[in-house]
């Protein structure tokens, strides 16, 4: 069986990044295009400097660009016939188009290109007429045309396909959980003064326009299409990629350009709580089987806003023609062949790690060994050395049948020179040399004599979400990790060490107590009565049958939800499930009302 576990099991690439005379340092990958070719997966990201390819969606090579726009955000791949078509965003030049038979051991032929463009997608209809979807801002909406397959070049004028409209979509409004953060008014009028009369031009109408970039309106950006029994799906991603709120909404129509209508399910891809946050920006792809899936970007934005990894989850369309993504438990493992039988299914394997004590070798106060059980990416454990052999342990407290490890390892404030000759190419180092990540972890029953579960301190990789599956399961209470290597010797920093398996003891009990109330049209407070519980999941959708958003919260005495994502005048069910070592014990559906 093959098993995935976010964030993905890949590398992710550093970049050095000039911001306003600092060079700052951290891992990126976003914005996955996901395409099927040549009986293989291919994944192309942003700011990875290459892509990878699979043939079972969970081992995954990578493969360096040569002569392509690297460091051009939003990278597109689309399959036309025999090629595989490949752009990217510039604001600054005509962003060409190149297309290749074979992109692991062939060359891209160039299409030169005739205007500028960000965050594009490339669509082929049944009829083999070519569309082309463009659009990245806070400003102007996602764009549309048909286009010439030949030189790539539009046939005709534009289209306005998307605009923002954040008193009716509650899911578009900035800030963490959507709680829009303060705007220092008196700033951005200065900034907009400075930027207008820079550029020669102060008429109002420009103003009104710096006003609104320089403010806190979402961005509707990274556009992908796809087409179901003669509906055509134009998805879009919103607010922005900073926050746990970022998703990927949709839009339907009867044609490839419109007129489109809101779907009632949205954003149908939206992580704003667990181990790991965010999923927007992505593409949707069926595999050789028809099955549905939606890769997209996951947020960590710590050492800077762009810190981000990729995701990849069931997806589907129901009996109704409504696209859903079950991120319900997102950052836990799943198996791709049940996921594919059935998207709506359970985990196989539970957490049991959550708030486990731990202990190690040294530490950096403040980031003490109790984060690698907190179930938060954004924090973590930080040796006080980078000399090798520094280790963490996570004692479960009992002994378990364990099936699966992931071992998340975070970068901090890492303060490294550009390495000897390379060149910031707009303000940008891709690294090109080869890291390894390189550690040892041992199992205990008794926390005195250890066993090797995984040995890697010989490894030639470097992947700092990896993942260990035991499928016929191990028996352990006390797992240790010792760090030997990491890429310019920083200091180990573990942001997680997630355990899951079979739990002990019964089911958790049938949540009770759930109350709703409609703070604003768009807004929803849940609360409920305690449980004995590791954590509950809410649940919410348009029908009782359609629960297809979920809020994890982890901590039994965590009683309540804010879910700031609702569709204004929508109507709305909602249900509370609880879990705990042992499972999942699924509560009654509630219709809110005012």
């Amino acid at each position: 069986m093959s098993y995935v576990c976010n964030p993905m099991n890949i590398p992710y690439k550093y970049q050095f990044v000039d911001e306003q005379g600092v060079l700052m340092l951290y891992r990126e990958a976003a914005d996955p295009s996901m395409v099927y070719f040549n009986d293989k997966y291919f994944i192309f990201p942003s700011m990875a400097a290459g892509f990878l390819w699979s043939e079972n969606l969970v081992d995954w090579e990578y493969q360096s660009l040569e002569g392509l726009p690297i460091n051009d955000y939003a990278p597109d791949v689309r399959v036309i016939g025999d090629y595989l078509y490949f752009s990217a965003s510039s604001f600054s030049h005509n962003c060409s188009f190149y297309r290749t038979k074979d992109p692991i051991q062939g060359t891209f032929e160039e299409i030169e290109g005739s205007f500028p463009f960000w965050d594009p997608n490339l669509f082929v209809d049944d009829d083999g007429k070519v569309y082309f979807y463009w659009g990245c801002s806070n400003v102007t909406p996602i764009w549309g045309a048909e286009i010439n397959p030949v030189d790539m070049k539009l046939k005709m004028e534009p289209v306005e396909l998307i605009h923002s409209n954040i008193t009716i979509h509650g899911y578009e409004r900035n800030g963490e959980d959507h709680l829009t953060p303060p705007v220092n008014a008196e700033q951005i009028e200065q900034m907009v003064q400075a930027t207008a009369s820079s550029m020669g031009n102060t008429s109002e109408e420009f103003l009104d326009r710096l006003r609104k970039v320089f403010g806190n309106d979402p961005y509707i950006e990274g556009a992908w299409m796809d087409k179901h029994n003669g509906k055509y799906y134009l998805q879009y991603a919103s607010p922005a990629t900073q926050y746990n709120t970022y998703s990927d909404a949709v839009y339907v129509s009867d044609h490839p350009l419109g007129p489109f209508t809101l779907a009632n399910n949205n954003p149908y891809s939206y992580k704003p709580a667990g181990f790991i946050t965010g999923a927007g920006h992505g593409s949707t792809m069926q595999d050789t089987l028809g099955n549905v899936w939606h890769a997209s970007s996951l947020r960590i934005s710590v050492n800077h806003k762009f810190e981000r990894r990729l995701g990849l989850w069931p997806a589907g369309f129901d009996q109704d023609g409504e696209l859903f993504c079950n991120q319900r438990y997102g950052d836990w493992p799943f198996k791709l062949e049940q996921a594919s039988i059935d998207p709506w299914r359970n985990p196989e394997w539970m957490l049991l790690s959550y708030g486990k004590p731990a202990t190690a070798s040294s530490f950096v106060e403040g980031k003490d060994a109790s984060n690698v059980s907190n179930e938060d990416v954004r924090s973590w454990w930080k040796a006080a050395s980078s000399q090798p052999g520094e280790w963490v342990e996570l004692d479960l407290m009992q002994t378990y049948d364990v099936h699966a490890i992931q071992l998340n390892f975070a970068d901090d404030e890492l303060d490294v020179p550009l390495p000897a000759g390379a060149v910031l190419e707009e303000k940008r180092y891709i690294e090109q040399r080869e890291h390894a990540t390189r550690w040892l972890l041992e199992g205990s029953l008794d926390g005195e004599h250890y066993f090797t579960i995984e040995d890697k301190r010989n490894a030639a990789t470097d992947l700092p979400h990896d993942f260990i599956v035991r499928e016929e399961g191990l028996k352990v209470r006390y797992l240790r990790c010792t760090i030997t290597e990491l890429p310019y010797n920083q200091a180990a920093c573990i942001s997680g060490i997630r355990v899951f398996g079979i739990g002990n003891g019964e089911l958790p009990g049938k949540v009770t107590g759930v109350k709703t109330k409609l703070e604003t049209e768009l807004d929803l407070y849940v609360s409920w009565n305690q449980a004995d519980v590791i954590g509950y999941n809410v649940l919410w959708g348009f029908a009782p049958d359609k629960l297809y958003h979920s809020y994890m919260v982890y901590g039994s005495t965590n009683c309540e939800a804010k879910i700031g994502a609702l569709i204004k005048d929508q109507s709305l069910y909602v249900r509370v499930d609880a879990f705990n070592e042992a499972g999942i014990t699924q509560g009654d559906v509630y219709k809110v009302i005012e």
